[in-house]
C-alpha cells in the first residue's frame, strides 16, 4: 500500500509542478484556445495541458517499470502514447475526424494483437473486435467529455483510483501502482483544471486519457467461481459508466436533432446540469458523485456474489435510465428554422406523435420492474442465495407474475399519465394495482399449480411491496427532480417577490412562478395573517406573519408584493398598499379566471 501511496503522491507532486510549466509555455507561443459558440469557456485559456499529464506521468512510469516495480503495461503505455501525440497534432492542425478515428483503430488494434482483450465471450475473434470497438468508444467517450472545466480530469482520477484498488485488492499490486501513478498525473492537473480553469487538457490529454483507461480495463481482474463473468461484463463498464453516459445521450440526441456527432456543442450532460440550474462546479460535482457510486456498483459487481450483483446492478442502470432520460429533455438546441438543412438526417420529424411508443416503453419498463422487485423478493427471502430448488420456483412463477401484474397494471389505468405531475391520487392508484396484482398473482399461481405447495408466500408478499417502491419511485422520480432543479436555477436575474397569502391559492401561485420562467420571478417566502400558519414551511418556503411584513420585506429584499388571494379585507388591502408604497415595493394581486 506504501508504493501506491508514494506513486500517487509522487507524480501529483510533478504535475503540480510540470502544469504551470506547460501553461507559461503555452501562453508564451499562443497556443490558447479561444473563446467559440460552440464552446463553454469565455475567455482564451492555455492548452497543452495534456502534455503536462503525459511527461509527469511517463517520468515516473518509466522509473518504477525500469526498477521492476510495475512489471507490465509498456505496450498501453506505448498505445496511449500513440494518443498523445494524435491529439497533440490535431490540436495544433485540427486533423479531420476520419483521420483520427483511424488512428484510434489502428492503434486498438496493435494492442489487442499482443492478446490484450476484454474475455467476454469464448472465442477469440470476437473477443478482439469487441476490445477494439471498446477502446475506440473510450478514447473518443473521455474527449467529449472534456467539455467543462475539471471534468474529464476528476472523472479520470476517479476510475483512475478504483482500479488501482482493484489490482490491489487482487494482487497486481504492480499494476496498481501503475493506476496510482496516472492518477496522480491527472490530479496534479486538476488543481489547475478545476473551475474556473487556466489551462485545458487539449485532445492530447483527453485522447491520451480515454485510451489509457480503456486498455487498463483490459487488464481488469475477474472475480472467482460464478462471479467471474458478471465481473468481466459489469466492472469496466462501471468505473467509466459517466463517458460511456455522456456520449450516450449526446450521440442519441444529435442523431435525434440532425446534427453531426463529431460537431462540438453545449449538450453534454455537464451543459443541460447548468441548463437546469446548477452552477458549473455543482454540474461537475454532480457527475464527481454519479462516477463515484457507478465505481462502487463496480466493486459489488466484483466482489458480491453473483445473485446479490444481478439484482443491484439492474437497479443502478434503471436509476441512470431515468437520470439520462430526464436530462435528454432538457431543451439546448435552438429551434430549427431551415427544415431542408437537417432533411434526411433528423429524426425528430418522424417521432412527433410518439404518446404510443411512450406508453409501449412505459410496459417494458415495468416488465423489468416486476422481474427484478420478484427476484429481489427471493433472495431477501432466502438470505442472498438462489439454490436449486428456489431458482426452479422462481423460473417457474416469473411468466405468471409477469403476465397479471402487467394486465392487472392496464386494467387499474396505470399507463397515460403524465409522470411529471404525479399526484397523490396517483400514488393510490399505484398501490392499489400493485396490490391487486399481487392478489392475482398468489391466485393464478394456485391455480396453475393446484396450490402454493413448494412457493414461499412470504416471498409474494415482499414482492408486491417492492414492485409499489419501484413503479412508485419511477413515476415520481420525474416529479422530485422537476420540484429539485427547479428550485436551484439560478435567480439573480428574476425580481424577488414575497407572496400574500399561505392557502392553496398561495401554493397554486408558488408553483406558476417556479415553473414559469417568462414570469421573471422568483418567489422566496409567505406571509399571511392566520397566525396559525406563521412558522409552515411551504415547498421549502417559509410563511412569515403579516404583521411584521415590512421587516420581511426588508431582511429578504423583496421587490414586489404578490396578493394570492381575493379575500383581503378592503382596510387590510389598503394598508398593505401603503406599506408597500412606502418602502417602494409593487403591489400586484393574482388573479385565476375562467373565460
Amino acid at each position: 500500500m506504501l508504493t501506491v501511496l508514494a506513486a500517487l503522491g509522487i507524480t501529483f507532486a510533478l504535475s503540480l509542478v510540470m502544469t504551470p510549466v506547460v501553461r507559461a509555455v503555452a501562453r508564451k507561443t499562443g497556443f490558447v484556445a479561444k473563446p467559440r459558440a460552440d464552446r463553454w469557456h469565455s475567455k482564451p485559456t492555455a492548452l497543452m495541458g495534456g502534455v503536462g499529464i503525459y511527461l509527469s506521468f511517463i517520468v515516473c512510469f518509466v522509473v518504477l517499470y525500469s526498477r521492476g516495480i510495475i512489471p507490465r503495461g509498456a505496450l498501453l503505455v506505448i498505445g496511449a502514447s500513440s494518443m498523445a501525440v494524435l491529439g497533440f497534432v490535431d490540436d495544433i492542425v485540427q486533423l479531420r475526424p476520419y483521420a483520427k478515428l483511424v488512428a484510434q483503430i489502428v492503434a486498438a488494434i496493435v494492442l489487442t494483437a499482443f492478446g490484450a482483450t476484454l474475455q467476454w465471450t469464448p472465442w477469440a475473434p470476437i473477443n478482439q473486435a469487441i476490445t477494439v470497438v471498446w477502446l475506440v468508444g473510450v478514447t473518443n467517450a473521455m474527449n467529449l467529455l472534456d467539455n467543462i472545466d475539471g471534468l474529464s480530469s476528476g472523472i479520470g482520477v476517479i476510475a483512475a483510483l478504483f482500479m488501482a484498488y482493484f489490482f490491489y485488492a487482487s494482487g497486481h499490486v504492480g499494476d496498481a501502482v501503475m493506476l496510482a501513478t496516472f492518477a496522480g498525473a491527472l490530479l496534479g492537473f486538476l488543481v489547475y483544471n478545476f473551475n474556473p480553469a487556466s489551462i485545458f487538457m487539449g485532445d492530447s490529454g483527453s485522447l491520451f486519457i480515454g485510451y489509457f483507461l480503456g486498455g487498463a480495463a483490459l487488464y481488469h481482474p475477474a472475480g472467482t467461481g460464478q462471479n467471474r463473468l458478471f465481473s468481466m461484463l459489469a466492472a469496466p463498464v462501471l468505473i467509466l459508466a459517466i463517458p460511456i453516459l455522456d456520449t450516450t445521450l449526446v450521440t442519441i440526441t444529435r442523431k435525434l436533432h440532425g446534427r453531426p456527432i463529431s460537431q462540438g456543442g453545449r449538450d453534454h450532460t455537464s451543459h443541460r446540469l447548468v441548463a437546469l440550474g446548477l452552477s458549473e462546479r455543482g454540474a461537475t460535482v454532480t457527475l464527481y458523485l454519479m462516477a463515484v457510486v457507478a465505481g462502487l456498483i463496480g466493486v459489488v459487481a466484483w466482489k458480491a456474489p453473483v445473485a446479490v450483483s444481478a439484482g443491484i446492478v439492474p437497479l443502478f442502470l434503471i436509476a441512470t435510465l431515468f437520470v439520462t432520460s430526464y436530462l435528454g429533455r432538457v431543451k439546448v438546441y435552438a429551434p430549427v428554422t431551415n427544415e431542408a438543412a437537417v432533411e434526411g438526417r433528423a429524426v425528430v420529424p418522424t417521432m412527433v406523435n410518439f404518446n404510443y411508443k411512450r406508453r409501449i416503453v412505459e410496459v417494458m419498463l415495468d416488465f423489468a420492474i416486476i422481474v427484478l422487485a420478484a427476484y429481489s423478493a427471493f433472495l431477501l427471502r432466502f438470505d442472498g442465495q438462489l439454490p436449486e430448488p428456489e431458482w426452479t420456483q422462481f423460473r417457474k412463477a416469473m411468466p405468471i407474475v409477469v403476465s397479471v401484474q402487467i394486465t392487472a397494471f392496464l386494467a387499474m389505468r396505470m399507463y397515460g399519465g403524465a409522470w411529471r405531475y404525479t399526484s397523490l391520487a396517483d400514488v393510490r392508484r399505484m398501490f392499489a394495482s400493485c396490490f391487486v396484482g399481487m392478489l392475482g398473482t398468489v391466485a393464478a399461481i394456485a391455480l396453475a399449480f393446484g396450490g402454493l405447495e413448494g412457493f414461499s408466500r412470504g416471498a409474494f408478499v415482499v414482492q408486491g411491496l417492492l414492485l409499489f417502491l419501484g413503479v412508485g419511485s419511477t413515476r415520481v422520480a420525474f416529479r422530485i427532480m422537476r420540484d429539485y432543479f427547479v428550485s436551484r436555477r439560478d435567480q439573480q436575474k428574476k425580481t424577488r417577490v414575497l407572496i400574500y397569502g399561505a392557502g392553496d391559492a398561495g401554493e397554486l401561485l408558488l408553483r406558476e412562478l417556479r415553473n414559469n420562467d417568462a414570469l421573471g420571478l422568483h418567489p422566496v417566502g409567505f406571509v399571511d395573517d392566520d397566525p396559525r400558519k406563521v412558522g409552515d414551511v411551504i415547498h421549502g418556503l417559509q410563511v412569515f406573519s403579516s404583521q411584521g411584513m415590512d421587516k420581511v420585506v426588508r431582511d429578504l429584499a423583496i421587490r414586489e408584493v404578490l396578493l394570492s388571494t381575493a379575500r383581503v379585507e378592503e382596510e387590510r388591502f389598503a394598508t398593505v398598499d401603503r406599506l408597500c408604497a412606502d418602502m417602494e415595493v409593487k403591489l400586484r394581486r393574482a388573479r385565476f379566471e375562467l373565460h
